[in-house]
């Protein structure tokens, strides 16, 4: 074993890692059944939270990379979940926006969603899940200028 390093109990990525499997486990039985993966939940999810916005930020919010989004749109497109339109001043700018359909899935998981959230807050107790959340803010890279 190196001695510079921290044991692996102790390792910052792979703590992250173990508790983003942890976090992501009821959120992948709970979209089990909508056929959509946790990189699409998240592009309905932020579109139902901000509205029609430019593909660009809607990679940025999703976090995202741009070509991932590209494909990703492209398959919530198809299942009619969003549309895509084309700026009429900039063709090369999409405005993606959620549909009917892909809002219903959205409202139909809200509450199991929202009951997701208070266990992760009961395990935690409300001050260190806030804590926690201000904490990962700290290291998030892409907020930072």
């Amino acid at each position: 074993m190196t001695k510079s390093m921290p044991s692996t109990t102790r390792s910052l990525p792979i703590a992250l890692i173990r508790a983003r499997e942890g976090v992501m486990a009821p959120i992948r039985e709970m979209l089990a059944e909508t056929g959509i993966t946790e990189q699409q939940w998240r592009v309905l999810r932020v579109l139902d939270e901000y509205g029609r916005m430019d593909a660009k930020t809607l990679a940025d919010r999703s976090s995202l990379l741009f070509p991932s989004l590209t494909r990703i749109a492209a398959t919530l497109r198809d299942k009619g979940l969003i549309t895509q339109t084309r700026d009429d001043k900039d063709r090369r700018r999409q405005f993606i926006e959620i549909t009917p359909d892909g809002q219903k899935i959205i409202d139909e998981r809200a509450p199991k969603a929202a009951q997701i959230v208070s266990d992760f807050k009961d395990t935690l107790g409300q001050e260190n899940y806030e804590t926690l959340l201000d904490l990962l803010a700290m290291l998030d890279t892409s907020s930072k200028g």
